[in-house]
């Protein structure tokens, strides 16, 4: 080091020294801040004490503020300062803010209506006007004080959430000046704003925060605009994100609350990817990385789905289930959402909020792939392929012509089973050539009874299916195209909204169970209740078994697949008495006109013209594929190849 290295050194210590004796504060203004800050303290320790007081005997005010400095208590000018100084210690820069008078400002449109928090700014209650809950209660999808919606930052070393702030409500761009307790409702598209100004705002320059919702009429989705206006003092300007921190504890809205609980879940979609959720049936959270394009609270038949034009930018979500002894809850929901923000411009953030049913017809005209939230079976695409542009659009061709939907049900299913026809009479006239084949069969079994020679008793069956003209797959074929169809209709039932609260027969809402009987005690894998039609379905399936194994060739071959056919009816029966009455009464119908397929299949099929065609298909020579003569040219070789090498 050189010495003008050191002179500097020493020169810049000089002045650092200088400049912090200039700039200390004298005796006098230490004893003022001093007197200040215990001022402070003492404001707050008695305002602290009147609350608790005044929540004790809320009809008594305290008459003094106790340990308030005398001269400061006589000058309520300082005292409103000082006021002013302890909430900038706790609020920031936006302390103007954070005094006011909690009230709720009540919006409508014709589907639902909602209260808007003046404290926080956020939706408190959302009321869907056209549905009820199970027991016929308003149907609320967001519930007051049960849920949070604020948003997060730094001001003034402060973490500020706008739920401590106090809001002025305005009406498309204007103060609001109507009656607070009337609805504000409009014949067109309005817009409800709420705005909390910081410390900084004039009118020459405003500072504030804004969320704005926009409805319009008929429409479940709102437009939610949220703006970060002038507020580069206000907030810390090393901020690149504000976090918005959103939960809500899901209510109980259907009969079935296991069935319910079981079904309400996140669902979230991620920009350039797929829709992905947690499942439903444990409790989970996940960190969502990437930039998030909505998330949704979904619950069996209603979401509430934030949406993100730009996509947030990462998040984190959890779903936590509660006990039986919440009888009116079932879920605990979260997400914490990180938005980008910029502390050099203003910032805008547009959004949407889904609130409403999760009906198929609805959520398709948003492209936003909301409708992979109805378990539609998205996970095979037969099945949802066959949901979507077979089932879907024939279910809402005839609720066009506002018929009953069991009604609907039925009508669908005979169009259903009308279909499937020819594939039914294709089943059964593989049955049918099974059975006149059995006694052959039988024949094949005596004359190759040992267990060695299972193989030659194979190849010998496998011969007479040729010769007769029968081919023992032909029936088994059938049933598996029938199999997808079995799974889409299994799948739509219970997700259709459609189906929710409509009654039919003894049954008061087609997407719930029938009880006919309460039982005073629980059946484990059964219930506490009787469904009929469960007990209908399940008593078709057996008459369907028997008949069926009656067409069958196999006899006593397989007596365990006999017995595990007619022990399925009775497990299902445990497994349908708790599900949509809809789908086990569709279950009946299908087994009912199958029985009838069966009666007429059996009247317009000659069975004696069958066994004469089969028995002189026997007769004519089989004719050998390519296939099977390369084959036997084979065979024919290596025996030779065989007996050449016993010759040596």
């Amino acid at each position: 080091m050189t010495r003008d290295n050191i002179f500097g050194l020493i020169l810049i210590a000089a002045i650092l020294i200088g400049y912090s004796i200039w700039m200390a504060p004298s005796e006098e203004e230490r004893m003022e801040a001093r007197r200040v800050q215990d001022s402070i303290a003492a404001v707050q320790r008695a305002e602290a004490e009147a609350q608790a007081r005044m929540a004790e005997e809320p009809d008594t005010l305290p008459e003094e503020l106790a340990d308030i400095p005398e001269e400061v208590a006589a000058d309520q000018e300082a005292l409103d300062s000082i006021r002013m100084v302890a909430q900038r210690e706790q609020m920031g820069h936006f302390s103007g803010a954070a005094t006011g008078e909690t009230h709720y400002y009540t919006v409508e449109n014709d589907v639902f209506r909602f209260e808007i928090s003046k404290q926080g700014g956020h939706l408190h209650t959302v009321e869907l006007k056209n549905y009820k809950t199970y027991d016929q209660r308003p149907l609320l999808l967001l519930d007051g004080e049960e849920d949070k919606f604020t948003f997060n930052f730094f001001s003034g070393n402060r973490n500020i959430t706008t739920e401590n702030l106090y809001f002025t409500p305005y009406l498309n761009g204007r103060p609001f000046t109507g009656d607070p307790d009337a609805p504000v409702t409009g014949d067109g598209p309005m817009t409800f704003s709420m705005r909390a100004y910081s410390d900084f705002h004039t009118p020459e320059n405003p500072s504030y925060i804004e969320l704005s919702y926009g409805l319009s009429e008929g429409e479940y989705m709102i437009d939610f605009n949220v703006q970060f206006v002038g507020t580069r003092e206000a907030i810390a300007a090393n901020t690149t994100f504000i976090n918005l921190d959103w939960q809500a504890r899901l209510p109980r809205l259907e009969k079935n609350r296991d069935n319910e609980q079981n079904n309400t879940t996140i669902y979230y979609k991620y920009t350039n990817d797929e829709v992905s959720r947690i499942r439903p049936t444990r409790d989970d959270e996940e960190r969502l990385s990437t930039s998030v394009r909505w998330i949704s609270f979904k619950q069996q038949f209603f979401s509430s789905v934030l949406i993100s034009e730009e996509g947030f930018a990462n998040a984190d979500i959890a779903s936590e289930s509660l006990g039986e002894e919440e009888e009116d809850y079932l879920k605990n929901m979260s997400a914490s959402i990180n938005i980008d923000y910029d502390g050099r411009t203003d910032n805008s953030y547009n959004m949407r909020w889904y609130l409403g049913p999760n009906s198929y017809r609805q959520l398709t005209t948003y492209d936003l792939e909301l409708e992979r939230q109805i378990p539609l079976g998205w996970g095979f695409f037969l099945t949802s392929w066959i949901n979507r542009y077979a089932v879907i659009p024939v279910f809402n061709f005839l609720d066009s012509f506002q018929l009953n939907y069991g009604i609907v049900i039925l009508i669908l299913t005979v169009l259903l089973k009308l279909v499937l026809l020819p594939v039914a009479f294709k089943t059964y006239l593989s049955q049918a050539k099974m059975r006149l084949l059995k006694p052959d069969i039988d024949e094949l079994g005596k004359k190759f009874p040992k267990k060695e020679d299972a193989m030659k008793k194979q190849q010998a069956t496998m011969s007479l299916y040729k010769k007769a003209g029968v081919n023992p797959m032909s029936g088994c074929i059938p049933m598996l195209l029938q199999l997808p169809i079995l799974i889409a209709l299994f799948r739509f039932f219970p997700a259709s909204i459609e189906l929710r609260q409509e009654a039919f027969l003894w049954a008061d809402d087609l997407s719930s169970y029938d009880s006919i009987l309460s039982l005073p005690f629980t059946i484990p894998f059964y219930g506490d209740h009787v469904s009929l039609f469960t007990l209908l379905m399940a008593g078709s399936m057996i008459i369907y078994t028997h008949m069926n194994s009656q067409m069958m060739s196999s006899g006593n071959q397989m007596p365990g697949m006999k017995t595990m056919m007619y022990f399925m009816p009775v497990m299902l029966l445990g497994i349908f008495n708790n599900f949509a009455s809809g789908l086990s009464y569709y279950y009946f119908l299908a087994n009912v006109i199958t029985f009838g397929q069966m009666f007429l299949f059996r009247y317009f099929i000659d069975e004696d013209a069958l066994r004469s065609k089969m028995e002189a298909n026997k007769k004519k020579p089989v004719k050998k594929s390519k296939w099977q003569q390369r084959m036997e040219n084979l065979a024919k070789q290596q025996e030779e190849q065989k007996k050449k090498k016993r010759k040596k």
